[in-house]
């Protein structure tokens, strides 16, 4: 039988000879053409069922034992590695949709005591012990930085504005650092409040209104 190359008959019985390296390049061609691999898998699929593949072999050896057994348990970790190293270039890293923040002052930024302590008694009037510890707390914080007891800095947690203050007001640390982790269980931790924490809240800005600083004495001088 003749093959590409080689010496073949045309139609009408003439010798045809074909060279080697048009003809190889010749059915390359026509087997690149679209119509050929209409239906192929699209390389999605591809990855898709080749991934599948290797983690049936993995469950397949895990099923057995011995040796088969942890060979099929470290295949089916490096699968998974591969997976989600996949992913993460694909994607990127995961991020959260609706990602709380930790600022004290939520996402819509700091306003003025008073108003943080208006929407404290508003809520607290209506029951919603939650919602008023969480303006108490504001107000608390914000009344600390407009007595520039605590420089202004966005992003500043609850805990870390308790832990500043409690520098400069150390006889009241210890309430300060009580109500950042009321505000943190209400706040994040999907705890519950009630009047007591709304009362103790109230109370410890009250307080705070009177207090004065204690300042540390400069290196060799008095008080």
């Amino acid at each position: 039988m003749p093959t590409w190359g080689d010496t073949a008959l045309a139609a009408g019985g003439a010798p045809v000879t074909v060279p080697r390296d048009p003809a190889r390049d010749a059915a390359r061609d026509e087997l690149l053409n679209a119509d050929y691999h209409r239906h192929d898998p699209s390389l999605q699929q591809r990855v898709y069922d080749w991934v599948m593949d290797r983690i049936d072999d993995a469950l397949t050896a895990i099923a057995g034992d011995g040796t088969s057994g942890t060979t099929g348990l470290i295949l089916f970790l490096v699968v998974a590695a591969v997976i989600a190293a996949a992913l993460w270039w694909r994607f990127g890293a995961p991020k959260r949709a609706a990602r709380t923040t930790l600022d004290v002052f939520g996402t819509a930024g700091p306003r003025g005591a008073d108003q943080y302590r208006a929407d404290a008694e508003r809520h607290a009037a209506a029951g919603q012990w939650s919602e008023a510890v969480r303006e108490q707390m504001r107000a608390v914080v914000r009344a600390l930085e407009e007595r520039t007891l605590l420089d202004t800095r966005p992003g500043r947690t609850a805990d870390e504005a308790a832990a500043e203050a409690g520098r400069a007001l150390p006889e009241h640390a210890a309430a300060l650092a009580s109500a950042a982790r009321t505000f943190d269980d209400i706040a994040y931790g999907e705890h519950t409040a009630d009047r007591a924490a709304y009362q103790q809240l109230r109370e410890l800005d009250q307080t705070l209104e009177r207090a004065r600083p204690a300042f540390a004495p400069a290196a060799g001088g008095a008080a």
